[in-house]
């Protein structure tokens, strides 16, 4: 079954990107929804140090066909110099909620 549909995780540092990056992506039909959960610790490597670092995640959902407008987007307002942009394959989901996201869609 080919997959139509992608969430991409982005974390941001901070609520006010988060909430700019996730409208404008539904401002501009690239994305259907962009939910922020907040408050996550992410421990990682970052120029050969340890760092943790408390963000925002964006759970992205949108038609796989922006997913190159989407990443031109969050890469040009995103605060980081590396932003986590991750995209995964929606493979199943309510077939009126997958309409919904496709409705959605830009043609850009």
């Amino acid at each position: 079954m080919l997959s139509f549909h992608q969430i991409i995780f982005c974390t941001c540092p901070d609520k006010e990107s988060a909430e700019k990056i996730g409208r404008l992506l539904v401002v501009d039909k690239l994305a259907a929804c962009v939910n922020i959960l907040p408050g996550i610790t992410s421990i990682y490597t970052w120029k050969g140090q340890i760092e943790s670092t408390q963000e925002h995640l964006l759970l992205i959902k949108f038609n796989k066909d922006n997913y190159q407008a989407v990443e031109a987007s969050i890469r040009s307002h995103h605060p980081y110099e590396l932003p986590e942009i991750i995209a995964v394959p929606i493979e199943r989901g309510l077939p009126e909620y997958l309409h919904w996201i496709d409705s959605c869609h830009s043609s850009k």
